[in-house]
């Protein structure tokens, strides 16, 4: 949800002739009007999508091979996980140490702030985007799940023994499987009126018959979860621990020693250069950031799992939009990217 700041009448963001906007850093003075306002400061999001997969061996296991031919089925749960992928982003986060308040003055004309639910500044001047927020999607009811044993016969299930009931189960396994076969070539004694009903009759023998082949391959189910880990760079990384990923536990955290370390180096490239701070800090204008870069590596042995460069705004500079660029013959229109607070458009309006 956005912030959206329109002061009507008494305060501007812009500077008359004889009445210039005072911005000063910190919270609301007093009685004074006006805008406080933040700039972001960066974070690494990093995004790790896991798979944990389980396998729940069946009750005729160490009968497949015997009567289905199924190689290599074993009778022992199984529960591992696989690190499917890593992303890495930068988000934008309020910084308390870059706080300013916009005092507005008297007799000028309204602008129109904009500020993200954090409070970090978004645009100044830029109509208001009306896009629609895009509907949830509607996720699927799950499937209920099949019990095999719906579909043993009396035969089946007054079997004397155990592998008396495997035999049996898998007989009915070939029946279906018959059934199936003539049905599709038209043999069958009583055929479908038509395709729908044919299709839906295919689909009932095709569930009986996974249900009861899973008897004695067991069940493999996938589940998929995302964790995230955040980070604030404030200096250049080396080979730090991220996290450590288990096979056994999935993503752990970087202090336990159960998983495998996965190593963030991150490196400021330099690309701004800092001024020398004289302790005086200049405030003069509307404040926005000139961000950093970085180069990021992620590895995990020898296998390089994300490595790119990105913005961060600690490795750059704070600068401020000159006063006199706000006056009453135009209307100017910054636009500000809320992720690194750096400006992405500045245009200017004549009034007529």
């Amino acid at each position: 949800m956005k912030k959206l700041i329109i002061l009507t009448g008494l305060l501007t963001i812009a500077t008359m002739v004889s009445a210039q906007t005072e911005v000063t850093m910190g919270v609301m003075r007093g009685k004074d009007y006006g805008v406080t306002y933040a700039l972001p400061k960066t974070q690494i999001e990093i995004e790790i999508k896991a798979n944990k997969f389980t396998y729940t061996p069946g009750e005729f296991s160490k009968y497949a091979d015997r009567y289905l031919r199924l190689n290599k089925v074993s009778g022992d749960p199984e529960e591992y996980w696989e690190l499917a992928s890593v992303k890495v982003k930068p988000i934008g986060v309020p910084d308390k140490d870059n706080v300013y308040f916009v005092k507005m003055k008297d007799k000028t004309v309204a602008p129109l702030i904009e500020l993200t639910e954090d409070g970090i500044i978004k645009s100044i001047n830029v109509p208001i985007d009306k896009t629609s927020i895009p509907a949830q999607p509607v996720v699927p009811a799950q499937k209920r799940k099949i019990n095999p044993r719906d579909f043993l016969t009396e035969e089946i299930l007054m079997a004397s023994s155990t592998a008396k009931m495997a035999e049996l189960v898998a007989k009915e396994i070939y029946n279906i499987r018959e059934s199936k076969n003539a049905l599709v070539r038209g043999q069958a004694d009583n055929m479908p009126k038509d395709g729908a009903q044919l299709k839906l009759m295919l689909d009932h023998l095709e569930e009986q018959e996974q249900a009861m082949t899973e008897m004695f391959s067991g069940i493999r189910n996938k589940e998929e979860k995302i964790y995230t880990i955040r980070l604030t760079p404030g200096k250049d990384m080396n080979n730090e621990v991220a996290f450590r990923f288990s096979k056994k536990l999935g993503v752990v955290a970087n202090n336990d020693l159960a998983g495998e370390p996965v190593y963030i180096t991150l490196k400021n490239l330099k690309t701004v250069q800092i001024p020398q701070d004289d302790g005086k800090k200049k405030v003069d204008g509307v404040a926005y950031n000139v961000p950093g870069k970085a180069s990021i590596t992620l590895k995990q042995g020898k296998d390089i799992l994300f490595e790119d460069e990105v913005p961060i705004t600690q490795f750059g500079t704070v600068e401020y939009l000159a006063p006199t660029l706000f006056n009453k013959n135009s209307t100017i229109k910054v636009t500000f990217n809320p992720i690194t607070g750096g400006l992405v458009k500045v245009d200017r309006e004549d009034n007529k």
